[in-house]
């Protein structure tokens, strides 16, 4: 016993004088005004897109040769001439009516497929069989049959157009379905969720970057298919679109108008990918903490 109360002794109190935080040296440093521009994506990709003009316009003053490369200037002063015209704005506007028809049937027609083969075997069966002979299917290379068809019109192109978007779409949706994991389909059935409730709270939630990524894909090949189509027939009643622009403005060496079209694709293709996609992706799947 007295062995153990030997063992048994009082520790001094220790005691510890407060540092003061300067000691430490620099614990949060502010950003500079670098930094700062530097963190903003569209500053940085306005950047890129002034160092891309200034490399157009320094390369077409050392061509100097504007029936085959126009200075930037030259092509904006074409492409604002066009805007103020209002033709360049009729053009876009009867690409952009065809253009989102196509995409929407695209998109129908897709979660159609989607949803048939999330249901069965053979609607897997389906989706995977027409998907690998289609998919690889240009739609351009299409175009001739859409012709016979339809006849010269804006059926003929949302023909194409629906072929253009339907493929990606579903294979990105049906592939986003299938990568759900286990975890949190259990948790829907433990919910009682069924039927479009169960797919609408479970599924598409867990699937919608796969969702969203099959959209800017079917939208990018529906855009380009577009414009392809239209060079080569465009006409409906009178009138094309933008590629049509571009075809009329090269039979009449118009080079800097055909360089203006050229622009305005390339606007709303930026326009389409950083205001309205970024816009979807930043409210739902960085939102939700699904990409950083």
């Amino acid at each position: 016993m007295a062995d153990k109360d030997a063992l048994l002794v009082d520790r001094p109190e220790i005691y510890r004088e407060q540092t003061a935080g300067a000691a430490f040296g620099i614990v949060e440093k502010p950003l500079s005004g670098y930094e700062k521009l530097y963190n903003q994506a569209i500053i940085r990709k306005t950047a890129i897109l002034i160092v891309l003009a200034f490399c157009w316009e320094i390369g077409a003053r050392i061509m100097d040769n504007d029936m085959l490369f126009p200075t930037f200037v030259a092509t904006g002063e074409a492409f604002l001439k066009g805007i103020a015209s209002g033709e360049l704005l009729v053009k876009l506007w009867a690409s952009l009516k065809v253009l989102l028809s196509g995409y929407a049937v695209g998109i129908a027609l897709a979660a159609v497929l989607t949803a048939l083969g999330i249901a069965t075997r053979i609607g897997t069966d389906i989706l995977e069989t027409l998907t690998a002979m289609f998919n690889p299917l240009p739609a351009i290379a299409l175009l001739p049959i859409a012709l016979i068809w339809f006849g010269l019109g804006n059926g003929s192109l949302i023909f194409v157009l629906v072929h253009s978007v339907l493929w990606s779409v579903a294979l990105n949706t049906h592939s986003g379905f299938l990568a759900v994991s286990n975890t949190l389909r259990m948790v829907g059935r433990n919910y009682g969720l069924t039927g479009l409730s169960y797919v609408s709270r479970i599924l598409i939630p867990a699937a919608f970057p796969s969702i969203l990524t099959g959209l800017k894909i079917g939208w990018a090949f529906a855009w380009r298919t577009l414009i392809a189509s239209e060079l080569v027939f465009g006409v409906s009643s009178g009138s094309g679109g933008l590629g049509w622009y571009i075809y009329e403005n090269k039979n009449q060496l118009e080079i800097a108008n055909v360089f203006g079209g050229l622009f305005m694709v390339i606007i709303i293709g930026l326009a389409v990918e950083n205001l309205i996609f970024a816009s979807i992706e930043n409210r739902t799947v960085r939102k939700w903490g699904m990409q950083s």
